[in-house]
């Protein structure tokens, strides 16, 4: 199916309606909470089982966040308001995503009286970024959102990575509307030859025209529920997203500097501008100390970021060390049955050494230990690595 076709379904009420009442059942004992924990824990495991897998991924991030800050973000479905809520999210959200994505740059757009503005370039200073989001709960809500405008903004930084990099803009829309200056069906087709993937969440509801984009720049749309829904749709944009078909697959260089106080002793008392503030007003980036390029030997105040004098891609260590489970990640754990495990009842946690009591466990497919759902969770989304198998492995070696 073409991506500028819409998906043929039908709306929930012209389907035959759920029984969902069929899946709660009673124990043995008449209680209903061996079904409602079940319940929790495949809503916990669902974003685990999601992930695709054996996928090529685009590790090396360039995201746009464009945050709608129209009229609409004043309303109070959400609590205090729309903005606010969304605001503190998306704090939550850039400091999962540098931690998922440590080689990756973030960048954060707004839209309000129908145009859009950079409030911050890109960057991997988590704090620079979040400090600015601060800053807009003082801001008025003006009018209508820009969506076309906003893209614009984004593709003119966007078109100029580099063609093994990432390129992705997420949209925050309150609005159920758009006023956009010219047609912006041109202006997708645009978004889709530059290989600039984009996606929406709706905090009212589906709009057709962000649809058609997120189709045609193969994105994914979702309208939110609730607080909690919304926390969930912004954390399924920390993972990587599968590399397109024309992504270049290309050696890159990278240089590795040091943070130095100064390049030579004669030059302590001599502070210069960073690269990456020479076009601001103030004057921050203004000191003798900085990371200076190891090839042309510009400095720069924050790390990664692709140099603008040579254009070697500046990392450090520790970066790219945590980008490796993204390469290869850990399998999915295998689930069983407390009961059919001899002596289930003395059973512990290999890694909380808490006594397991639920009906479902987890064991490693590699060293066969156990482990409790919570610390599966954490194993896969925050440690990428058993711990299990790392003491087998240690042992060996020793």
């Amino acid at each position: 199916m073409a991506a500028e076709e819409e998906p043929e379904r039908t709306y929930t009420w012209e389907g035959d309606y759920e029984r969902t009442w069929e899946a709660i059942r009673e124990d043995e004992k008449g209680s209903l909470q061996a079904t409602v924990d079940d319940i929790i824990q495949r809503v916990k495991r669902k974003r685990l089982l999601d992930k695709p897998t054996n996928v090529r991924l685009g590790m090396m991030r360039h995201l746009f966040v464009v945050v709608d800050m129209s009229h609409c973000m004043e309303d109070q479905d959400l609590k205090p308001n729309r903005l606010a809520c969304t605001v503190k999210l998306l704090e939550h959200f850039i400091e999962e995503y540098f931690d998922q994505n440590p080689i990756s740059q973030i960048g954060i757009i707004t839209t309000s009286n129908m145009r859009a503005e950079k409030l911050t370039e890109l960057g991997g200073n988590p704090k620079r970024h979040i400090q600015a989001l601060e800053k807009c709960n003082d801001k008025a809500c003006v009018k209508e959102p820009s969506v076309q405008n906003a893209l614009e903004v984004a593709a003119n930084t966007l078109r100029h990575m580099p063609g093994h990099a990432s390129r992705e803009v997420l949209i925050i829309l309150g609005s159920l509307t758009t006023c956009d200056p010219s047609n912006i069906h041109e202006t997708i087709t645009a978004m889709k030859e530059h290989n600039i993937r984009c996606s929406v969440i709706g905090l009212a509801a589906e709009i057709r025209i962000c649809r058609k984009l997120c189709n045609t720049t193969n994105g994914t749309y979702g309208v939110i529920l609730d607080e909690s829904h919304f926390k969930d749709l912004l954390m399924e944009h920390t993972t990587p997203p599968p590399a397109t078909a024309n992504t270049e697959p290309s050696p890159i260089r990278m240089g590795f500097p040091q943070h130095l106080l100064h390049t030579e002793k004669d030059k302590v008392d001599k502070p210069s501008m960073c690269m990456c503030h020479l076009d601001s007003k103030g004057s921050e980036g203004f000191s003798s100390g900085g990371y200076f390029c190891p090839q042309c030997n510009s400095k720069y105040c924050e790390l990664p970021i692709e140099c603008k004098v040579c254009g070697l891609t500046l990392v450090s260590a520790p970066h790219l060390a945590r980008s490796f489970h993204h390469l290869f990640p850990l399998g999915n754990f295998k689930e069983i049955q407390r009961n059919s495990i001899d002596n289930s009842d003395v059973i512990f946690c290999q890694a909380c050494q808490i006594h397991l009591t639920d009906q479902s466990v987890y064991q490693c497919p590699k060293c066969s230990n156990l482990f409790c759902l919570d610390c599966e969770l954490f194993i896969h989304e925050s440690l990428h690595s058993c711990p299990g198998t790392s003491f087998v492995s240690w042992m060996c070696q020793h």
